[in-house]
Parts: structure tokens; sequence; C-alpha cells
């Protein structure tokens, strides 16, 4: 199964290295990175994450957040104000996509270009350039297109086309994929045969997915792009925190990145019409010969690590930590920062990135500085939530 969007971009070339971090240009947009219409359902929360883009909004732009984020507003606010993080101050009070469309003045940001987001604000190349690269079987199959190196895996357009000798022949330990999943859910490990048919059976006859071989590793990059002006910009590499396969949080900075591995694909999603941001997760395997990078997936979307990211970099942040923590408070105002507030003087400090479901119980925080000052900063925390 190979690429086929667009025969003619299947050998780019890679961008020379670009000096930095270019910050874009850009006039006014609106922001709407509700997550609900393409994350599991069940998910304590979901609903409440549309304000964690708040930090990565400039003055001047528009911002959708739901309504239930309103008692919070305030000391949010306060919060941004005392470390210099600017922001906007133009709300909607309302997570509807059909507000892309009211908005036409406004560059849409979103947090997935969907069917909903298509709709209402129409981006032909965008759309299917995402909706291609949403899939890990296609990602796969692009990456082999274009020589970039992943681990072994067997895809399937329908489980139910996995028979015996797929079974027999597959690499143990695997995981059998969803090719299409966000959050690690669809994701389930396998050591042997048996418990690869009984993976199986969890998932519809018609769902597509793949068999991979386990990287043995506990180490996963973020590769984080920007399209701008039609080409491919390098915002960040961090280094993934992981429960098991879900994402827990992201560390900066990462030594020696191996931008090189992606840049081919990165080139050939922007050539496509990718916007916006998108990243790459990339696994670092250790071997006797030094250090091996495989490419996992494309995320053609903003990811857990994009808002810390836009963060640190309009506060000037080299050294950080996103982690999430529970709190038993259920308003930001309760929750006393005083002493560990992120401080524009020293470069430290706490600052809260995904303040919104503080209404059931979580947070996902930046903790700026150097590593032990990283963990120092989460001990106070800790007692403090």
């Amino acid at each position: 199964m190979g690429a086929t969007i667009n025969d003619s971009a299947r050998n780019p070339t890679a961008n020379a290295t670009l000096a930095g971090v270019l910050q874009p240009a850009r006039g006014p947009r609106i922001l709407n990175h509700d997550i609900m219409g393409c994350t599991a359902e069940g998910v304590l929360g979901n609903q409440l994450y549309s304000g964690r883009a708040l930090g990565a909004s400039d003055p001047g732009d528009l911002i959708q957040l739901h309504p239930d984020l309103k008692p919070q507003w305030t000391t949010i606010c306060s919060h941004y104000q005392r470390i210099g993080l600017s922001h906007s101050t133009e709300v909607i009070w309302d997570i509807d996509t059909g507000l892309l469309a009211a908005h036409p003045q406004h560059e849409p940001s979103v947090f997935y270009f969907g069917d909903a987001e298509q709709d209402r604000r129409p981006d032909q190349r965008w759309h299917r350039t995402v909706d291609y690269i949403n899939s890990k079987n296609q990602f796969m199959a692009l990456a082999d297109d274009l020589g970039v190196p992943i681990p072994r895996t067997l895809c399937f357009d329908e489980v139910a086309l996995i028979d015996d000798g797929d079974i027999d022949a597959a690499p143990y330990p695997c995981y059998l994929k969803a090719a299409v999943s966000v959050s690690g859910v669809g994701i389930y490990r396998c050591d042997d045969p048996q418990t690869l048919r009984t993976a199986i059976q969890r998932f519809e006859p018609s769902v597509p997915v793949q068999i991979q071989d386990e990287v043995r590793t506990d180490c996963f990059l973020n590769l984080q792009y920007e399209a701008v002006d039609g080409r491919q910009v390098r915002i960040a590499a961090t280094e993934q925190i992981l429960d098991g396969c879900v994402h827990q949080g992201n560390r900066h900075p990462v030594p020696a990145p191996p931008w090189d591995l992606v840049e081919p694909m990165a080139e050939w999603l922007v050539e496509q019409g990718m916007r916006g941001v998108f990243a790459f997760d990339v696994a670092v395997v250790e071997t006797n010969g030094g250090s091996e990078h495989l490419a996992i997936e494309c995320n053609p979307r903003w990811n857990g690590a994009s808002y810390p990211t836009m963060i640190a970099r309009k506060l000037g942040i080299e050294h950080w930590l996103a982690r999430a923590f529970p709190t038993r408070h259920r308003m930001l105002a309760d929750i006393d920062l005083t002493g560990i507030e992120y401080d524009p003087s020293t470069g430290e400090g706490v600052i809260l990135v995904n303040w919104g479901p503080v209404l059931v119980g979580k947070l996902l925080v930046l903790l700026a500085g150097v590593p032990d000052r990283q963990q120092a900063l989460a001990l106070a925390l800790n007692q403090r939530l």
C-alpha cells in the first residue's frame, strides 16, 4: 500500500537546517482546540481541554473556550499576567466549530482539522493530508516510499483479514494497533499467538490494524513542526514521559534530536497541504553501534507536547518538564503557587498549561528550570495540590 495523494512528491529533498526557531508573522487567529471530536469517549474531563490553547494564543486572537471554564478565567489571567505570558482576552464561551465560519477574517487554529472543521472552514488539501497521514498504516507506507526507518510492521485493511499464517509469522512480543488511534487507545501488547488472537477479538472485523514488532526501548521522542508559508519549520524536540502507552508529559531539551530522519516526511506533508502544527513520534534504540532511530507515527495535529512548547517558546524557556498532576482542588484560586510560580527574572518556576481539568482534579503544568530544579518544583507543587 503506497502513498497515493500526489506521486510527484514522493522524493522530496530535505530543507537546509534552519537557524533557531522561526517565529511566524501571522494575522489574527480564531483558536478552537476542543478535543471532543477526536478522542476516546469516557475520559474524565475531555470537554475541558480547550483551555490549554490559551497560553499559545496572542493578543488580538479570538479563542473559543468551554463555558464550564468561566469560573477559572480571572485566576488564570492573573497567573499569566504575573509570569509575563501574553495571550488572547477575546473569548467566545462556546466551542461550536460552526463559529469558525462566522469569523472568516481570522485564520483557523484547531486541535485537529477533521470533518467538522472542513465543513466550516473548507481546505480540501489540508483535510485530505490530515486524513491520510492520521492512519498508522498509511504512515508506514509513506515511510517505506521515502526510505524512513520504521519498525517491522504488518498492515491490514481489516482486522478480519489476519489469518493463522499471519499470527504464526508475527514478531513476538508485538503490538496490535488500530490504524487510527488517539492517546494509546486501541493498542494491545501480545507476547504469543494466543494473546494476539485474544486482542484481535477486541476489534470490529472491519477495523484497519497493524501488527508491529515491539521496539525495545523506553525512550521516545516527539519532533514538532509547523507549516509556515509553504515550508516545514522545526519547532521543538522533546522526550516523552509515558505510562504504558499513555502520554503523561514531555521533557525539553533533547540532545542531538534526529530531525533528518523525519525531514523528508515533513516536507512531503507540507507540499501536500498540511497547515499548522504537526509532529512525529520516534523511538530511540540503543545498540552496540550507538543509537538508532525508528519513526513510529505522525500526529497531524497539535499534541500534548505542543502547548507547553508554545508557552516555553514565547517566554524563552530552554529547560523544562511538562507533567500531569492530580489535585484535590477544584478551583485554580485554591492552589497556592507562592514562591514556586514562574519568575521571569530567574527563568524558573511553575506554569499552568492545561488548567481547565482542575474541575475534575487534573492539571498539566510546565516546570521551568534545569532537571534538579524541576524535581524540587514537582515535590513542592505536589504538596500543595
